[in-house]
């Protein structure tokens, strides 16, 4: 296991229960927080996901949020998702080994193949049409993972059959790697993202469907383009896609 330090210039605020250390971010900016600051909780009564979808928030795993200023557009601030994904798969190295963590489009992280983590990123706009706030929300399965069919989901404990690291330590280390990842991101924009990302992606050149709202692609991965787009090879051509749920295995 390596070591981590506290990244300089990030604040922490914690609490036993909140409802979602999400919503607390969003207090937090609406009373005029400048952060960077995390907030950590131990249990969630109201954890969020993707598309409205609850998260479970057992006693154990980790719920933390990053409240951010980037001062840049929406569309460019969606991107620190891949930040976010890239600081808990170093996370995870910490404890496992690396060729057991890869990153699912368009922001999940799989140990093992399965699902260990969840993101959910939201903002506000400012009167300049720039982000106002951003919260990257972010929770890792670490104690306890729900036992769900799909998608299969796993723990840190499970992959270790060991104890799982504290929510502290593992905090600690995912704000490191995110530090990181953002000076990165703040000084050379997405490409070494992108890079560091399709580098640790699940299922390059394999088969792959993508379901989107009102529709089902098959297709090989293609990768991920500049904006962060999936790119779907199809018999017709390549296809961008911009949101939708991707299932390996044709």
């Amino acid at each position: 296991m390596t070591s981590a330090v506290w990244p300089a210039g990030y604040d922490l605020v914690t609490f036993d229960e909140i409802d979602s250390t999400n919503s607390e971010a969003r207090r937090l900016a609406e009373a005029g927080h400048q952060g960077p600051v995390w907030i950590r909780a131990g249990l969630q009564t109201a954890g969020r996901g993707r598309r409205g979808r609850d998260w479970v928030s057992p006693k154990g795993n980790m719920f933390a949020t990053l409240l951010l200023r980037p001062h840049v557009a929406a569309p460019n601030a969606a991107l620190l998702s891949f930040a976010a994904a890239l600081a808990v798969a170093e996370t995870l190295d910490a404890f496992v080994e690396q060729h057991r963590v890869r990153l699912k489009w368009p922001n999940d992280v799989q140990l093992d193949g399965k699902k260990i983590c969840g993101t959910l990123l939201e903002s506000a706009a400012g009167p300049d049409g720039n982000v106002s706030w951003l919260a990257v929300g972010i929770g890792i399965n670490l104690a306890n993972h729900p036992n769900l069919s799909e998608p299969v989901s796993t723990s840190l404990a499970e992959a270790l059959a060991a104890p799982a690291p504290s929510p502290e330590l593992a905090l600690t280390h995912l704000a490191a790697s995110f530090a990181r990842w953002y000076d990165i991101w703040q000084r050379d924009g997405f490409k070494p993202l992108r890079a560091a990302w399709l580098s640790r992606a699940r299922g390059l050149g394999e088969p792959i469907t993508v379901n989107l709202p009102r529709d089902t692609l098959q297709g090989r991965m293609g990768g991920i383009d500049e904006s962060g787009a999936l790119l779907l090879e199809t018999e017709g051509g390549i296809r961008t896609i911009s949101a939708g749920e991707v299932f390996f295995g044709s």
